[in-house]
């Protein structure tokens, strides 16, 4: 069964409880989106749900709110390491984010929660299981190893949320997934929501969910009519002085690498050339990752250079453009990474640098991501269409943007991480705690495996990605240098 559109003008006449729709009321939510109307009948009915929604729909709530809901029904207490609800994302960025949405909600709800993931010591997380909590958001690598060392038991789950089923997929989380949902209740209710749903997440809606009532809100594939698509043709040593152009312009801008080289040296570029800009990637240890996020939410700095990782779940306000400077492999990532602005009904521009050794991989992913960009060709900074794309006076800031002098009594794991670049080995070793991995089961191999990679990214995980691109789903020539070669990683 699938549905397009639910009819509601209020969270009250979904059935959203009063004490849940005041929250929102006070947020100045007051009316659902498609997907928040399309599931929460049947979601707050009890019913397993499929959604898919585009991102930025407001999928969040549509599953936050009849967790909550039925949590607050049930009147159970939470049991020493024995949790009633289950929310499972991909990255450490999405779970914190899922997080602030969810704790206004559970604090009116009266109930309590905790994020698990790696990347940071262990022991608060334990603590917290031990000492009895409502609900659990995790990466499914750490829950997995906590699990091992008898720190976490899903046999009280509730209710089980799968967010961004399908990039777990990607990630090849799917194993991991499948063994922490046979640890949970049969009779409980499962809710998996995606931007997209396909083949890939087909054995864990069969063998998971009961039943299930599908809801689509809106096509797979179409951007959001508010999202302007562009292409610039540029020369490849024409590309920094454009972007720098663009990125000087006011507003906060979203700039995507291929690879976490790239996107460490171009924000290096940017800063040198009076553009405040921070780095999000996947060799940043979980500290540098939250400090540069905290600056782009906050202004300090105007661009946020980012490979994939910040493709997904990554939530800031008014963002008014995104720029893919590497052209993404797949129609997926670029659909994910364009979902950076135009978020809830607001504007935004999207920019693709192509080369003229990329014309014909980005002519393919435009036409399978279903848009129709407007190309220009641009021989540099000084033409027109960059002003029109990116309005407003240029102001540069010399330095770019200046972190924080580091704390003169930091832990002594943040001064390996300074000392270490951030590097997934060391930043494993510290995370795991002493003795982390020790228990039984899965606990010592998933560290290393490849279910963790998105919470810990590993060495031989860089070199795979900074290498040609190559990989299953590329357009062809993508794996023999055509994106490569002419991306911002592949010149430094």
């Amino acid at each position: 069964m699938t549905t397009q559109s639910f009819d509601a003008t209020s969270f009250h006449e979904i059935g959203v409880p009063t004490v849940l729709s005041a929250v929102l009321a006070g947020q100045g939510i007051t009316t659902p989106t498609p997907i928040q109307a399309a599931t929460l009948p049947d979601s707050l009915a009890g019913r397993d749900v499929l959604g898919r929604g585009r991102t930025g729909s407001g999928k969040t709530y549509a599953f936050l709110l009849p967790l909550v809901a039925r949590l607050v029904a049930s009147e159970r207490s939470a049991a020493p390491r024995r949790p009633r609800a289950l929310v499972l994302a991909p990255t450490r960025e999405l779970v914190g984010q899922i997080q602030a949405a969810l704790k206004p909600l559970a604090d009116a709800a009266g109930l309590s929660t905790i994020t698990v993931f790696g990347g940071v010591g262990q022991n608060p997380q334990v603590a917290g299981l031990r000492k009895g909590v409502d609900i659990v958001l995790a990466c499914p690598g750490r829950l997995e190893d906590l699990i091992g060392q008898g720190h976490c038991d899903l046999g009280a789950i509730e209710v089980t949320v799968l967010d961004e089923a399908d990039h777990m997929a990607d990630l090849g989380f799917l194993p991991g997934v499948r063994r922490l949902l046979d640890r949970t209740p049969r009779g409980g209710q499962r809710l998996l929501f995606s931007a997209t749903l396909d083949n890939a997440i087909d054995v864990i809606v069969k063998r998971f969910l009961v039943d299930p009532v599908t809801h689509e809100a809106d096509s797979a594939q179409s951007p959001v009519s508010s999202m302007a698509h562009h292409v610039l043709h540029v020369q490849r040593e024409q590309r920094l002085p454009i972007l720098v152009d663009l990125t000087s312009a006011p507003g906060r801008t979203v700039v995507f690498t291929r690879t976490k080289h790239g996107a460490k040296a171009l924000a290096r570029q940017l800063n040198k050339n009076g553009v405040p800009a921070v780095e999000l990637h996947g060799n940043l240890g979980q500290n540098a990752r939250t400090r540069n996020l905290d600056a782009f939410h906050s202004g300090k700095a105007s661009t946020l250079v980012a490979t994939d990782i910040a493709a997904r779940g990554i939530h800031v306000d008014d963002v008014a453009l995104v720029v893919h400077a590497d052209p993404p492999v797949e129609h997926k990532a670029y659909l994910h990474r364009s979902g950076r602005t135009a978020r809830a009904g607001a504007s935004g521009t999207v920019i693709t640098f192509m080369t003229d050794e990329q014309v014909r991989d980005v002519r393919q992913l435009t036409r399978l991501a279903g848009i129709k960009p407007v190309t220009t060709k641009v021989p540099g900074p000084a033409h027109p269409i960059l002003v029109e794309l990116a309005p407003g006076e240029r102001s540069l800031v010399p330095g770019g943007f200046a972190p924080p002098a580091p704390a003169a009594g930091r832990s002594a794991g943040e001064q390996g991480e300074a000392r270490n670049g951030g590097s997934g080995r060391n930043r494993s070793r510290r995370g795991r705690g002493k003795g982390a991995g020790k228990g039984n089961g899965t606990a010592s191999g998933q560290s290393r495996s490849a279910q963790q990679t998105a919470e810990k990214p590993s060495r031989n995980r860089s070199r795979r990605r900074s290498g040609s691109g190559s990989g299953a789903g590329a357009p062809r020539g993508a794996g023999s240098g055509s994106h490569s070669a002419a991306s911002f990683s592949g010149r430094r």
